[in-house]
């Protein structure tokens, strides 16, 4: 692969916007809070590529993305929208016990 194919975690998740900063986005994956094809990942130099499917429970909020592309720098708000896909389908977990405590009362 080439070095367009694929990019560090940390590296994309900041041009994607999803932090405002790499060592942000290096401590939430120290922490364990993203997973790269259901797999969870410590380091921040793990290697991604377009296609992989990230998971990341991010400031209380879990979003299942898809990679689209490799970004070459941290641009504006569109163009790091592009660089990934939102995945439908996630478990509504937290949606039934709201439903269940609704149906009791």
């Amino acid at each position: 692969m080439t070095a367009s194919d694929e990019q560090r975690l940390d590296k994309w998740l900041w041009h994607a916007r999803f932090v405002k900063s790499r060592s942000l986005a290096a401590k939430l994956i120290e922490e364990g809070c993203i997973r790269v094809n259901r797999q969870r990942v410590v380091k921040a130099a793990t290697c991604i590529k377009c296609g992989d499917v990230l998971t990341a429970s991010l400031f209380g909020d879990v979003r299942v993305i898809e990679i689209r592309g490799i970004g070459e720098r941290r641009g504006p708000p569109d163009e790091a929208a592009a660089l990934y896909c939102e995945r439908l389908g996630s478990p509504p977990s937290t949606s039934r016990n709201g439903e269940g405590g609704e149906s009791d009362a």
